[in-house]
C-alpha cells in the first residue's frame, strides 16, 4: 500500500511540474499573477463542483466548526504560495521558482514535528540537507564557491515564501484526511481560495484574450492537470505516507519543472544549477524506505 501511495505522491510531483507551461502561456495573453492564480482555482473549483454534483454529492456536506481546515488549505496554503510561486516564475524562471518551492520539505518536516510528532531521523535529517542544498545551488546563493546569486533578494522570498505556503498544504490536508474524503478536501481547498482571490483580481480589461481559443484551452490544462489530478493524488497518498515524506518525494517537480523550461522556453542551466536539481533528485530516491 505505501509503494503505491509513493507513486501516486511521484505522479503528482510530475503534473506540478508541468504548471509553467500554462502560467507562461497565460502571462503571454496580458494575464498577471494574481489573475492567472485566480484562474487556476477558480477553473479547479468548478470542475470539482461540477463532478461531485453528478456523481457524490453528499461529498460536498462539511461541518462550519471544520471551516478552519478549508481555510487552511484553501487560503493560507493554495493562495497564498500560488501568488509567491507565479511571481517568482515571471521575475526568475521556471527552474528557479520551482526549485524555490521545494524548500517545503523543510518546513514540513518542523511543522510535523510540532504539529503530529512525527520524527525526526537521520535518514530523514539527510535528504531535507540534500534538497536545502539542491535549492542553494539553484539559486547561486553559494559565494564560497565562486558563483554569483542569479536570483535577487525580493524574488528569494517569494520564491521562499511559496515553500512555505506548500507546506501549510501537507499540515493541514494530513488532518483533514481523518475526518473527511479526498474528494471533499480538494473541492473546498479551490473553492476556499476561489472566494478569497476572485474580489481581489481585475478582469474588466483582459476580455479579448477571453474570447481566444488558446485561453480556453491553458485554463482548462491548468484547472485540470497541475490542479484537480494532481491534488487528488497527492492527498491520497497523504493517508497512507507522512505529510513530512510525502513533501520529500514530491520534489521530484523541480526536475519536470527544470525540464519543462528547458524544452519549451529554452531556459539554460548553469553546471552548478544542474547539479542542485540532481541533489533535490537525490532525496528523493533516499527518503522512500525499502522493506
Amino acid at each position: 500500500m505505501q509503494k503505491r501511495a509513493y507513486l501516486l505522491i511521484i505522479a503528482s510531483g510530475i503534473l506540478w511540474g508541468t504548471i509553467g507551461i500554462f502560467v507562461r502561456g497565460l502571462y503571454g495573453l496580458g494575464f498577471s499573477p494574481l489573475q492567472v492564480v485566480s484562474l487556476r482555482v477558480f477553473s479547479a473549483a468548478v470542475i470539482m463542483l461540477v463532478y461531485l454534483l453528478f456523481t457524490r454529492p453528499e461529498l460536498l456536506k462539511i461541518r462550519f466548526r471544520d471551516f478552519p481546515y478549508f481555510v487552511g488549505t484553501g487560503i493560507l496554503s493554495l493562495a497564498f504560495f500560488n501568488l509567491c510561486y507565479f511571481i517568482t516564475i515571471r521575475e526568475t524562471s521556471i527552474a528557479i521558482a520551482v526549485t524555490l518551492l521545494y524548500t517545503a520539505p523543510a518546513f514540513v518536516a518542523v511543522l510535523s514535528r510540532i504539529f503530529f510528532r512525527e520524527s525526526l531521523g537521520a535518514k530523514k535529517l539527510f535528504s531535507l540537507g540534500l534538497t536545502l542544498a539542491g535549492c542553494a545551488f539553484v539559486t547561486g546563493y553559494l559565494p564560497e564557491l565562486g558563483n554569483s546569486p542569479s536570483i535577487s533578494l525580493p524574488w528569494l522570498l517569494t520564491g521562499l515564501g511559496a515553500g512555505f505556503g506548500y507546506a501549510l498544504y501537507s499540515i493541514f490536508g494530513k488532518a483533514a484526511t481523518k475526518k473527511y474524503h479526498i474528494l471533499t478536501i480538494i473541492a473546498y481547498t479551490f473553492i476556499f481560495a476561489s472566494l478569497a482571490l476572485l474580489p481581489l483580481s481585475n478582469f474588466e480589461n483582459s476580455g479579448g484574450a477571453f474570447s481566444m481559443g488558446s485561453f480556453w484551452i491553458y485554463l482548462a490544462g491548468m484547472g485540470f492537470f497541475p490542479s484537480v489530478l494532481a491534488y487528488l493524488l497527492y492527498t491520497k497518498g497523504l493517508e497512507e505516507v507522512e505529510s513530512s515524506r510525502a513533501a520529500i518525494v514530491a520534489t521530484i517537480e523541480p526536475v519536470v519543472g527544470t525540464l519543462v523550461g528547458f524544452f519549451f522556453f529554452r531556459e539554460v542551466l548553469s553546471g552548478w544549477q544542474l547539479a542542485g536539481v540532481l541533489l533535490i533528485l537525490a532525496a528523493v530516491v533516499l527518503i522512500q524506505e525499502q522493506k
